[in-house]
């Protein structure tokens, strides 16, 4: 079983609204969120950054975070928190073993990986010495 305490989820805010929202998209049957709980916070990220409404189409319902920024992606860390807050829900429980990556990445989502990798750059591998990989002697 595996869990996300959704105030304390030690990840990115970007990463946390990505994962929450594909939680809510997928079909799976042992998560403790409400298939209408569910809709209730994929449509409510959607409005956020849409005129039109949520597609109804299981396979349409994706959010696109790209063209967005970091204060859209708050709005909807917020609007998550809350919405599972109210339904007395503060921490999501989802029974799915992680699987490897059934495909590379599109062309299309290569900007977002770019943009994701800047905010929040990987720390530097250290070897064996202590020292870290990408570093040179002074």
């Amino acid at each position: 079983m595996q869990t996300l305490d959704i105030h304390r989820s030690e990840m990115p805010d970007l990463q946390f609204v990505l994962l929450v929202t594909a939680l809510c998209t997928s079909r799976l049957t042992a998560l403790n969120i409400s298939e209408a709980l569910r809709a209730t916070i994929f449509n409510r990220c959607w409005t956020l950054i849409h005129d039109s409404p949520p597609p109804r189409r299981l396979e349409d319902r994706v959010l696109d975070l790209r063209p967005w920024t970091e204060l859209t992606v708050e709005a909807m860390v917020e609007t998550i928190r809350v919405v599972l807050t109210e339904a007395g829900i503060q921490t999501l429980a989802w029974d799915h073993a992680p699987s490897e990556p059934t495909r590379t990445s599109t062309p299309e989502a290569k900007p977002l990986i770019e943009r994701f990798a800047q905010l929040y750059p990987q720390p530097p591998e250290e070897t064996d010495s202590g020292r870290a990989a990408d570093t040179t002697p002074h």
